[in-house]
């Protein structure tokens, strides 16, 4: 832990001293910079191996796309893709998309929706 968060940290920890929440917080939190680092490192380490793929047989003024329909151009990203999505599913849970109260919301959305165009009128 860094010095910065260390004192982050202890100065919270002090505004909140027995709450257990503040702790759970805090972890999500570090999970979450963590899958964001993950994302970030993966992004640009697979740019380079793409570029330095299809590049690999530069020469002169023209570019070479031979390596583009490869495999072995995209199969580090494809992989190195599969673990990040799990590592998404372990921070986010497996309702990235749908959680527990997005019907109710889109249910009430809706209802909203239909309630302005009636009164539109009126």
């Amino acid at each position: 832990m860094g010095r910065l968060r260390r004192r982050m940290y202890e100065e919270y920890r002090q505004e909140f001293p027995n709450d257990e929440r503040f702790n759970i917080a805090y972890r999500k939190v570090k999970r979450i910079k963590g899958f964001y680092s993950h994302l970030k490192v993966y992004i640009i380490v697979n740019a380079i191996i793409i570029i330095s793929n299809l590049n690999r047989d530069f020469i002169g003024i023209h570019f070479n796309d031979s390596g583009l329909f490869e495999w072995h151009t995209y199969s580090t990203a494809f992989y190195w893709g599969i673990a990040l999505l799990m590592h998404a599913v372990s921070v986010f849970g497996r309702e990235i998309f749908f959680s527990d109260d997005w019907e109710e919301r889109k249910i009430q959305e809706y209802m909203n929706q239909e309630s302005q165009k009636s009164n539109k009128w009126q």
